[in-house]
């Protein structure tokens, strides 16, 4: 009995010693100016010890074991602060104070990289935008907010959907309607889509709100080797991690755009412990924007809600999150200017406000694909398109034991894209048979009636009986349209989905010297996209109205020649009906070498197959007397494209190797240069099948464009100044090019046979922050740059189907479209006590139009403003302006006004002839102005 007594006196005595032997960690963190910073995560390195400040910048960590550890530091914005602490039986106070980190040089970074490591440790160019940052700028979407990094042009001209980002000049395949073909839009390091295609792109799917805590940005380099099939750069939006306390902020938003359309957002995040080592975030947005330019109708409506739920262990983490997307938006479409050297608006048209989009009325047009059951499409182009997206995933990392760890991410996801818009929107004289003929009506020549579909009255009558001879049309009466014309667009209806699964598997082992990686990464897609045109009878003028138009020859029946509505020519333009199958499979090396203390060496290698397997249906006008419903007197029915039953198939499969090997080489704690060279490969996107091969057999595969990337730079931090110095050289070889054309003898539009091209680039990146003062900054980013196209052919079909006249012409050696030479962001930021405020200037050099170097874009300027005051610790106004001065620049150029014209169709011999002719351009958006208020908790 004594021996059993004894022994629990031991047990509970050595129990109360563990106990005891545990202590509390606490302190406080402050920055340079003294003032408490919230949200800094502290942790004990080689232990599961962590802790993060509260708004008050305290932090404790509870139950710490006696011993030496590494203590480390980090905040966004901020040095990281390293230093030993030995923990005995007392507890421990501290106090820290950090440095500012002007570029986030010693902040951590996991994008482009196969294990996390400071930006200056990193052997590639990387910029972060952190939250701060994020919370301060008035971004009309996720390419708007890229502006900001360095080597990366950004067109966000079209709104927040249908916008263009690359970067160093590789360029040349994401033009229009495939404005991220070379990049990976990620978010929390998978990629947002898997597939790509025409008008649908990855930004459809993707809104920034609170719920992302910073965006890390790779231009080029690693990408090569770290994404699936996207070695033009990666950028990685990541959602707020742990919360060791109940916190977030909420956010309220309203203002105007251009001609004081109004705006309302709502935004809001929180975070924090749930349970025995469970950690959860929520937040998401609202919002209701009337447009920048002027729409009669709401220009975007919706949201979406996103969370992550993670349980850590002692040895690691296992996390799920979510997104449920459901917004309606639009997208803007080019205005007509005049003077090829100095472009004015032409038409009454304004390049600030005017937004020449059809109005919204509801329309029923029979499907393509099945007529026999009477199947139609609604269509109303005030819904723009209505993006949904479903996503769950998972990310799991564990150490497992001998310096080996697992890490596991994974995303299944559920996408929707349903276009009903207006394409084109070219000026067609009265004079033009086109005007008419484009109807489906067989011999539309005699007394045309327009008539406003929404009252019905007659807006004007014409007489077009000498234009076959070549001669003026004439007006019946005192009616008119305005410009003499009709605008040339389509009725565009666009159904694309895809279920979507893509998972990444790394194994990494670490030795003495050497970081090794390795794993497996695949994606899969289910896709299915349905494309139908319909011409649309429509006023040329800066406010468009819809035309009801018949044909009313005396003693003859009144043949209608739209709808009422004014749709004419159902599903007549153009008919895709396609699905494929993607599946991407990928596996990968990569070892960092640390060759001595300061030098490390990193090689890797990927090898990537890709499977495109799918159909496509052959089509044909339907044949029938009198059209779909049998009346001859409704012309608008009789040329419906419709599916024959015949199908086309497609089954091809790309494989490549990707190589980068990069060295960084510290010069000190706050200094390090660095080289990178990649040669990586982009297999082509599912548009390659899509466009091309109309009504042919798909028997030849697209061609694997072969990119090769160097880069050498210099990163350097000091106290109150910073800079990332990089200059880098891009080739793309293989490049396929085709345009989009209409032929006016049969109304049908197509793709001419695809090109192949080569392009280089080369040039300098700066991105540099200077501290005048404790609370005066001065930042600056830019690249300057020259792109050429080396090697350049366009397939010209002088405007017809028949390959006769069909002409090749060659353009090498011309300077690479859409490339400036300049494009620079500088800016001022003002920060003391409870005041902040910032000025910066945006400069966009000049741009080659074409690729035959015949017109080009202006350069311009765009000045952005901010004043923020806090009114106490956890609330604060913000007044943000954008486009201060209401500039008036060029972002993109379409060709001459014509139905179906192409920027490739102009030549320096077409403008010398047509000195007075009229061209499509897309202005930069006018001036946007935005109160927030902001709640801190």
């Amino acid at each position: 009995m004594n021996k059993n007594f004894a022994l629990v006196i031991v047990l509970v005595y050595s129990g109360v010693n563990i106990v005891f032997g545990q202590v509390k960690v606490t302190g406080d963190v402050k920055n340079a100016e003294g003032s408490p910073l919230p949200g800094v995560h502290i942790s004990l390195e080689s232990a599961d010890y962590f802790g993060i400040t509260d708004r008050n910048g305290v932090f404790e960590i509870e139950n710490v074991d006696p011993g030496i550890y590494n203590i480390v530091v980090t905040h966004l914005g901020a040095k990281t602060y390293r230093d030993t602490l030995q923990v005995g039986t007392e507890k421990i106070s501290l106090s820290v104070l950090l440095e500012d980190d002007l570029l986030n040089l010693q902040n951590v970074v996991v994008t482009g990289t196969f294990e996390p490591r400071t930006q200056l440790e990193s052997n590639t160019a990387i910029t972060v935008l952190e939250s701060n940052t994020l919370g301060k700028v008035f971004s009309r979407g996720t390419a708007d907010l890229l502006r900001a990094i360095p080597g990366t042009f950004t067109d966000p001209s079209a709104g927040e959907v249908f916008t263009r980002v690359y970067s160093r000049g590789i360029s040349a395949a994401a033009e229009d309607d495939l404005g991220w073909y070379y990049v990976s839009l990620q978010e929390d390091g998978l990629p947002v889509s898997l597939v790509q295609h025409s008008y649908y792109g990855p930004d459809i799917f993707h809104r920034l709100d609170l719920t992302t805590k910073k965006v890390e940005a790779v231009r080029g380099g690693s990408a090569s080797i770290t994404a699936l099939n996207a070695p033009g750069g990666i950028y990685n939006f990541i959602s707020h991690g742990l919360r060791k306390h109940i916190g977030g902020e909420f956010e309220i938003q309203g203002g105007v755009q251009g001609e004081e359309n109004p705006l309302f957002r709502i935004d809001g995040t929180i975070g924090g412990p749930w349970g025995n080592n469970w950690f959860f975030n929520a937040g998401g947005h609202y919002r209701r924007d009337d447009g920048a330019r002027n729409t009669p109708f709401t220009f975007s409506e919706g949201g979406q809600f996103k969370f992550n739920v993670t349980k850590k262990n002692n040895h690691g983490h296992i996390k799920f999150y979510g997104k449920i997307l459901d917004d309606f938006t639009n997208r803007y479409t080019g205005v007509a200017a005049v003077d090829w050297d100095s472009p004015l608006e032409a038409f009454g048209q304004d390049f600030n406000t005017t937004a020449l989009l059809m109005p919204a009325f509801k329309a029923n047009i029979p499907d393509g694909r099945d007529l026999a059951e009477g199947r139609t499409n609604s269509f109303d182009p005030s819904r723009g398109v209505h993006a949904q997206d479903l996503a769950l995933g998972i990310d799991f990392f564990q150490d497992i034991g001998r310096d080996w760890s697992i890490s596991y991410k994974a995303k299944y996801s559920r996408k929707k894209a349903d276009w009903q818009t207006s394409i084109s929107n070219a000026f067609v004289s009265l004079n033009d048979p086109l005007a008419y003929f484009i109807s489906g009506a067989q011999f539309p020549i005699g007394q045309v009636v327009f008539k406003d579909a929404q009252s019905g009255t007659e807006v004007a009558r014409i007489d077009n009986s000498a234009i076959l001879t070549g001669d003026s049309f004439t007006y019946v009466g005192n009616g008119t349209l305005p410009n003499d014309a009709i605008m040339g667009t389509s009725a565009w209806y666009k159904q694309s989905e895809a279920n979507e699964w893509i998972d990444r598997l790394t194994f990494r082992k670490k030795w003495k010297n050497h970081d090794l990686n390795l794993g497996i990464a695949s994606g899969f897609s289910n896709t299915s996209l349905f494309t139908q045109g319909s011409f649309a009878y429509v006023t040329y003028e800066p406010n468009p109205r819809m035309l009801q138009v018949t044909l009313e020859n005396p003693g003859e029946p009144v043949i209608a020649l739209s709808d009422d509505m004014g749709v004419s020519n159902y599903g007549g333009l153009f008919y895709i009906n396609s699905e494929a199958k993607v599946s991407q499979l990928a596996s990968f090396v990569n070892d960092r070498w640390k060759i001595h203390e300061k030098l490390y060496l990193d090689l890797g290698i990927r090898y990537e197959a890709i499977k495109h397997k799918g159909k496509k249906d052959r089509f044909a006008p339907f044949q029938q007397n009198g059209g779909l419903d049998s009346d001859p007197t409704t012309a608008y029915d009789n040329g419906i494209l419709a599916s024959t039953g015949e199908e086309d198939n497609f089954d091809f499969n790309y494989d490549y190797l990707s190589y980068s090997f990069g060295i960084n080489h510290s010069l000190d704690d706050e200094a390090a240069i660095f080289g990178r060279f990649s040669s990586g490969n982009k297999a082509p996107e599912l548009n390659y099948y899509f466009n091309n091969f109309s009504n042919v057999p798909i028997n030849q595969k697209g061609e694997v464009q072969k990119i090769k990337q160097a880069e050498l730079g210099l990163k350097w931090s000091r106290k109150s100044f910073s800079t990332t110095t990089t200059f880098f050289w891009s080739q793309l070889k293989d490049i396929g090019t085709t345009n989009f054309e209409f032929d006016p003898d049969d109304g049908s539009i197509f793709y001419t046979p695809v090109q192949f091209n080569d392009s280089r680039t080369f040039g300098l990146e700066l991105e540099s922050a200077y501290s005048l003062t404790s609370y005066l900054t001065l930042r600056l980013n830019g690249t300057f740059q020259n792109a050429e196209a080396t090697k350049w052919t366009v397939y010209d079909a002088a405007g017809t189907v028949g390959t006769d006249d069909d002409t090749i012409v060659d353009f090498s050696g011309n300077v690479l479209p859409f490339n400036p030479d300049i494009m620079f962001n500088l800016g001022a930021e003002y920060e003391q006590d409870k005041l902040s405020a910032y000025l910066r200037w945006q400069f966009m050099g000049a741009r080659e139009g074409n690729v035959g170097n015949a017109f080009q874009l202006p350069a311009y300027s765009i000045f952005n403003f901010g004043l923020g005051y806090a009114l106490s610790q956890r609330l604060s106004v913000n007044l943000l302006v954008t486009n201060l001065f209401n500039s008036e620049g060029l972002a993109n150029f379409f060709g001459a006004n014509s139905f179906g014209a192409n920027a490739n169709g102009i030549t320096a011999q077409f403008i010398q002839e047509n000195p007075d002719a009229s061209f499509v351009v897309v202005p930069v958006l006018p001036r946007g102005t935005m109160l927030k208020l902001n709640y801190h908790f």
